[in-house]
């Protein structure tokens, strides 16, 4: 934290910081037998006139704290440097993220693009707010009720938070606003050619379409045709599979788009865990990609699933940034 030269710890933030990058240091407990140094890093996403500070951390988590409690703070730099892996910023794998997940309807908004299909999941049917939408925030959001409204829908917004260039702020004010974060998961990068080193494939089938056998795989049941058009979509779409008793033992999803080649929907037959028919999987989906031309890679990953994190740290890939799903508030008041 930050010392001065009589050694003494200093803040050196102000209200009018809002927006960057922070590391605060603030005394916590009850007394002074309880009393210890909490430290956040984040973005300090508002400083209000009751001396309230919030501070959004790298996995979305809000963080309040009272300015009487603060007792060093400094500006960081805006994302910490990544030590492996293809260089990315926010803005270009969202955009990626968002093609290999394509929806069957969408709109802009601005620069807000409003996406829809039918409720099959929440990436598809949520907006992607890129910028400005050409309205203040409340009337940007008042359309976005009403256009998903119109199909029946709730309205989602998809925000990021620990890179540069993510939407702290933008989580900050939903959340004022009543709306509520229902999920959150990360996007992890990494290099292409060590996953397609990593095993052989040979009993690996490539499709150009997810066939009966492998729909039977997957884990959204009762796949209606508007989930077989987002399943298909992208710019050029790989479905694995590895054939087994009646369903098939494993099965995965590529989407290549330029340097990038997306995986999704890598499922194992609980039967058939622990084999490494995943890695088999990305592997031969990885040397199809380097065929096209792709040289880094990406997928998403909840929190919770710790069996997939692991195997995907071992693969090389790490987190580049956390993304959120807010619900708009059932009820209309602000």
């Amino acid at each position: 934290m930050e010392i001065s030269a009589a050694g003494r710890f200093e803040v050196r933030i102000t209200a009018a910081d809002v927006g960057k990058r922070v590391s605060v240091r603030r005394l916590t407990g009850n007394d002074v037998t309880e009393a210890k140094f909490t430290d956040t890093v984040g973005v300090l996403t508002s400083w209000d006139d009751g001396g309230m500070l919030t501070i959004t951390r790298r996995d979305g988590e809000i963080v309040r704290i009272p300015e009487s409690t603060l007792v060093a703070a400094k500006i960081v730099p805006a994302a910490p440097a990544r030590r492996r892996g293809p260089a990315a910023t926010y803005r270009e794998l969202a955009r990626v993220a968002s093609r290999g997940w394509r929806p069957v309807e969408s709109e802009r908004l601005g620069e807000w693009e409003l996406r829809a299909s039918g409720g099959f999941t929440r990436r598809a049917n949520s907006v992607l707010p890129l910028g400005d939408p050409g309205l203040p925030l409340d009337g940007a959001l008042d359309a976005v009720r009403r256009w998903y409204g119109e199909r029946g829908l709730p309205a989602y917004v998809q925000t990021a938070t620990g890179a540069e260039g993510t939407q702290e702020l933008l989580c900050a004010e939903l959340e004022l606003r009543g709306w509520v974060r229902e999920v959150s998961a990360e996007l992890w990068i990494g290099a292409l050619a060590p996953v397609a080193d990593l095993a052989e494939g040979a009993g690996v089938v490539l499709s150009r379409s997810a066939d009966e056998a492998w729909l039977a795989r997957y884990q959204r049941k009762g796949v209606s045709e508007v989930a077989l058009r987002v399943l298909g979509g992208g710019p050029s779409v790989w479905f694995a599979t590895v054939p087994g008793e009646g369903a098939p033992a494993a099965i995965g999803r590529l989407v290549v788009d330029g340097r990038w080649a997306g995986f999704a929907a890598v499922e194992v037959d609980p039967a058939f865990r622990r084999r490494g028919l995943a890695t088999e999987v990305m592997a031969a989906l990885a040397r199809r990609a380097l065929e096209e031309g792709a040289s880094a890679a990406w997928l998403q990953v909840e929190a919770e699933n710790t069996g997939a994190r692991a195997m995907y740290t071992g693969l090389g890939f790490g987190a580049h940034h956390a993304y959120h799903h807010y619900r708009a508030p059932e009820a209309d008041g602000r």
